[in-house]
């Protein structure tokens, strides 16, 4: 199931796997990539580059050290075949959950998502959405494809119903996409400006967060298949994080990595921190 050969994990996750309260795992996956493809070699190089950084954040003051976590590398996906990839990560979500872990997948396209969220769903009927993208990700369908990374969050959707989906930084999508946003779920535009008038709907809820790091503005962050000028700044990222900080999160993952189209290194650089940060946040609450 899992890439037993790695050598290596991201800097921090060195726990046993029974030890371990987060389990990262790598899904590299880009079967839906509608644009530029790369992320499927996103987890491996982040897990290099993560050694350029420390355990600890001053953003939260927490530091990984002080946690049980492990890295069980990438999962073992089939080519060609996105149904089998889905059902493969959604089988590793279900181990670690029922293992009573938190996961944290590391793309990979944004299509990961979907199996991670069904399978949390089934355990936490309450879940809520929070996340961070440039794109809505809410079509019925991409040329025909239901299963695809601009409809996965139309998907989540399907499963939690109206309400239970909060985005921010958005500011791609089709009309139909916008104009179905707002009697289904939260859409901020451009921004994370509505972050604190959500947050009393959120404490106590079961919280999944998926972070397509397309979010950011492509002056900082080069790395992606789908670049949409007008993004986050890092900065703005980071006190979005400070402030969902205390929700209780029951798993994440971060997406849309594609290190080559960034040959200076920094978007990868950038991905590491932001994997860092919400390690930490998964691990200030442990249990609901």
């Amino acid at each position: 199931m899992h890439n037993t050969s790695q050598t290596h994990t991201f800097i921090g996750f060195d726990a046993t796997y029974e030890q371990a309260e987060l389990v990262l795992a790598g899904a590299p996956f880009d079967g839906t990539t509608s644009f530029r493809p790369g992320t499927r070699f996103a987890p491996n190089q982040i897990r290099l580059d993560s050694y350029g950084l420390e355990t600890y954040s001053p953003y939260l003051d927490l530091d990984l050290e002080d946690y049980a976590l492990c890295d069980i590398g990438d999962v073992d996906l089939p080519f060609g075949n996105t149904s089998r990839a889905l059902s493969t990560i959604q089988d590793v979500a279900k181990g670690i959950i029922g293992a009573h872990k938190k996961p944290l997948f590391v793309g990979g396209e944004h299509l990961i998502s979907l199996p991670i969220i069904t399978e949390l769903y089934t355990k936490y009927p309450e879940l809520h959405i929070i996340h961070f993208d440039a794109h809505t990700d809410l079509r019925e369908d991409y040329l025909g494809e239901t299963l695809s990374h601009a409809t996965v969050l139309r998907r989540a959707w399907d499963l939690l119903g109206d309400g239970r989906i909060y985005q921010f930084g958005i500011r791609s999508g089709t009309r139909e996409e916008f104009n179905w946003a707002k009697s289904h779920l939260h859409l901020n535009l451009f921004d994370t400006h509505s972050l604190n008038t959500v947050l009393p709907k959120l404490q106590g809820k079961p919280v999944y967060l998926t972070v397509d790091l397309d979010v950011l503005d492509p002056s900082l962050f080069a790395g992606t298949g789908t670049p949409e000028p007008g993004g986050l700044t890092f900065k703005e990222l980071m006190k979005a994080f400070y402030l969902i900080q205390n929700l209780n999160f029951v798993g994440a993952d971060i997406v849309e990595l594609s290190p080559h189209y960034d040959p200076s290194g920094v978007s990868t650089a950038v991905a590491c921190k932001v994997i860092r940060e919400v390690s930490l946040m998964l691990c200030k609450k442990t249990s609901l």
